[in-house]
This record gives C-alpha cells, sequence and structure tokens, in this order.
C-alpha cells in the first residue's frame, strides 16, 4: 500500500513553492556576493593568473606591481605569444607525429580500466593517466622495459602490482591521489628512479627498506599521508635534494637526518611537531625549510640566523570550522580536494621564494589564514 497524500487547494502549494524558490535564489545570490567578495576568492583567482603566467613564461614583473597581483587578462593576450613559443608552433607535424608515437594519454572517468589494445604497444616511453576510475595496473607492464615516465595520477588505484618492479629504465613515477595504502618492496628495484610522488594518498604509513636502493632518487612527495616518521629507507636516498612530508603525523625528526647532505628543500608543515633536532644546522645545501610553527617550542638558533643562507618559513594555521558529514568517502575526497588546492598554492610560493635574489635575513612568519 502506498502513501496517501491529501490535497485541499493545489494553488497553495505552487505558493509555497514558489515562495521556496524565491528564497533559495535569493540565498544563492547573497552566497555568489559574499563568494565574489571574499578575500578567499581573491587569492584562489590571484594565485590561478599567476600560475598561467608561469606556464605561458610570462616574467614576474609583468604581472606583479609593487607586491601586488595584477590580474590584468591583457598580460596573457600580450606576453602569451612568445617567440619561444611560436618557434615550437613552427615545428613540423612530423616531428611532433614521432614525438607522440611513444607516448600513452588516457584521461576520463569513462574509463575503468586499461584498454586491451595498450598491452600491444610495449614500445611506449610514457604513460600519462588522470582523472580515470581506474582501480588497477595490469601485471603486463613489466612488458614495457622503455619505459621511462609513469604518471598515474587523480585515479583509483589501490595498489601497485610488483612487475612495477621491473622497469628498470623508469625515471618518474607519479601515483599522487590515488588509495594506495602500501608501497611493494620491488619498487627498489628500479634504481634510475629520479622522481617518486607518492602524495595525497591519505593512507600510506610507511615505505619498505628496500626502497634504499634508490640512489638516484633527487625528489620524494609523501604529503597528504599518515606517515609517523620519516622512513628509514629515505634517509639512505644518498642523492636527495626535495623532500616534501607535510600533511602527515609527525611528532619529531630523527637526530641523524643530517644524512641527507644534499639535501636543499625540506617541507614539514601541517605535522605535529615541538621541535626541531641541531642535526638541521648540519645540512650545507638546505637553503628553504617549511613548518608549522603552531605547536613548535624549540629551535635551534643557529637555523634562524641570516649566516646560514636558509629560508625558514613557519606558517600559522588558523582553525577551520569543521564540517559533520556521516559519509565517510565523501570526508575522505573533500580532503584530497583541500590537499590538492594547498599543494598548488605552496609550490607557486615555493616558486616566488626561489625567485628572490637573497634570502631573508630573520625569520619569517606567513599568516596561513584561509577560512573555507
Amino acid at each position: 500500500m502506498g502513501h496517501q497524500v491529501i490535497v485541499f487547494d493545489f494553488s497553495l502549494i505552487r505558493g509555497l513553492w514558489e515562495t521556496r524558490v524565491k528564497k533559495n535564489k535569493e540565498r544563492q545570490r547573497k552566497e555568489k556576493e559574499r563568494l565574489e567578495k571574499s578575500s578567499l576568492e581573491k587569492i584562489k583567482q590571484e594565485w590561478n593568473f599567476i600560475l598561467e603566467c608561469r606556464k605561458k613564461g610570462i616574467p614576474q614583473s609583468k604581472y606583479l606591481k609593487n607586491g601586488f597581483v595584477d590580474t590584468d587578462k591583457k598580460i596573457l593576450n600580450t606576453y602569451g605569444k612568445t617567440p619561444q613559443l611560436q618557434k615550437k608552433r613552427a615545428l613540423p607535424d612530423e616531428t611532433n607525429n614521432e614525438k607522440d608515437k611513444f607516448i600513452f594519454h588516457l584521461s576520463g572517468e569513462q574509463w575503468t580500466e586499461f584498454p586491451d589494445s595498450l598491452k600491444e604497444q610495449i614500445y611506449l616511453k610514457e604513460w600519462h593517466v588522470y582523472n580515470t576510475l581506474i582501480q588497477t595496473i595490469p601485471a603486463y607492464i613489466a612488458l614495457f622495459q622503455d619505459l621511462r615516465v609513469l604518471e598515474l595520477s587523480k585515479n583509483r588505484i589501490n595498489h601497485l602490482p610488483v612487475e612495477i618492479g621491473c622497469l628498470k629504465n623508469l625515471r618518474v613515477l607519479n601515483v599522487s591521489f590515488n588509495n594506495l595504502k602500501s608501497v611493494p618492496p620491488e619498487l627498489g628495484d628500479c634504481e634510475n628512479l629520479e622522481k617518486l610522488d607518492l602524495s595525497g594518498n591519505m593512507e600510506i604509513t610507511e615505505l619498505p627498506f628496500e626502497l634504499s636502493n634508490l640512489k638516484q632518487v633527487t625528489v620524494v612527495d609523501m604529503s597528504a599521508n599518515k606517515f609517523h616518521s620519516i622512513p628509514i629507507c629515505v634517509l639512505r636516498m644518498s642523492n636527495l635534494q626535495w623532500l616534501d612530508i607535510s600533511s602527515n603525523n609527525l611528532k619529531d625528526l630523527p637526530e641523524d637526518i643530517d644524512r641527507l647532505d644534499k639535501l636543499q628543500t625540506l617541507l614539514l608543515q601541517k605535522n605535529k611537531l615541538t621541535y626541531l633536532p641541531r642535526a638541521l644546522v648540519n645540512m650545507p645545501k638546505l637553503s628553504l625549510l617549511v613548518v608549522s610553527g603552531d605547536d613548535l617550542v624549540e629551535i635551534p638558533t643557529a637555523v634562524c640566523e641570516s649566516t646560514t643562507g636558509l629560508k625558514f618559513i613557519s606558517l600559522k594555521d588558523s582553525p577551520v570550522e569543521t564540517i559533520v558529514c556521516e559519509d565517510t568517502e565523501e570526508i575522505v575526497e573533500s580532503e584530497r580536494e583541500r590537499e590538492q588546492f594547498e599543494k598548488e598554492f605552496m609550490k607557486a610560493y615555493i616558486e616566488d621564494l626561489k625567485e628572490r635574489d637573497s634570502a631573508p635575513c630573520y625569520t619569517t612568519k606567513v599568516l596561513f589564514s584561509l577560512q573555507l
């Protein structure tokens, strides 16, 4: 038996819904006005504009005026067509086609698995797969012995196959913003790997000791996971120059962190650190150190001294109102989106720091107050 609904007057119901629709439209209008006036929206627009300018190779002096960002679209149109870009467009189509022949591209949520035809293209040198619903990497990836770049960000991949260790020529592995919970020890057999990006998987807690074999790695991004300490294997990556382990659960740093004597950039913000070890002073090439300063109670004096040439950035995180949500998957996706936005923000911010001619002669504290 279905539900019985008794209607006395259709005009009353119509009037009620018209009133609700009108109120809803008014709320949407006010929300739109609030967002247009909010500082967060302005910051997002400015950083997106800066990112676009960087992609087009536009000099910083063209869009920064007295410390303020000039978001005039004419800048993109005027300086976007540089001689270098024009030269690239002038390249013969045959040359571009020859390069594309060795690159595999795949994107879109209509894809839940890799196409069958892929296994026949073992001559490929690069895979670029993103924003799909693919969950597994096929075992036949072991056949792609010429593979140099494996870009698999923003998919649904839940594990890496052991066959990935067969890729002896692999240089770049990016599996950021997937659903990984662990990394196979066989990855340590990819001894020519130079860049490893595991960021945004949210659940990785440890890395296998076998990754100590990755002596050619210069960049490791482990941000937005659940690491409680810097893995031992990372400390044994002797050529490491960039380490991002922000947005994890670190409570302290290893006392022998100075064994990473080639490290230049160390990103530690959004952890639970209360002190910094003095060993940081013994890292001669360390030029940028970013931490969250809210919980820090002990910082070596030498870290803040101008004589070291170190840019020390202490971010102050403002509390953000927690949104109650019963759907766990929705919460995780919301955290992923926030982490992606913050990574783009930090990437542009760090690039801006590197372009400065001199290091600051004092401890720089940046108020990071974005209320979402």
